[in-house]
């Protein structure tokens, strides 16, 4: 019998270790998911991709699995590519936030 993924996983992210960095790793599977998600719903395929912006089909492709770490001049030149912009955020951490309290008029 096997386990499916989403299974597993939870059982994982009971070990606390596991759980700080399966959480550290979120930035990184964002990022790789949103150029996934934007190559996708642009309708090109890596090689298309590849031909619009001078990068590889294989960089492409290791930005994809994870094995390689954009700059963010590589993040502008895939968005160019896809005929999109690139944002960069820098949200509260909602635990940081948490732990804080409220300290509302303090500066």
């Amino acid at each position: 019998m096997s386990m499916k993924f989403d299974d597993f996983l939870k059982e994982q992210l009971q070990d606390p270790e596991f759980k700080k960095e399966y959480e550290a790793l979120q930035p990184e599977r964002a990022i790789i998911q949103a150029i996934i998600d934007a190559r996708k719903q642009s309708g090109l395929t890596q090689k298309e991709l590849s031909e619009r912006t001078g990068i590889t089909q294989g960089d492409i492709s290791k930005l994809e699995r994870g094995n390689a770490n954009p700059s963010i001049r590589t993040l502008q030149r895939l968005a160019a590519g896809m005929g999109m912009k690139l944002r960069v955020e820098f949200l509260p951490d909602a635990a940081r936030v948490a732990s804080k309290g409220d300290h509302s008029g303090e500066n």
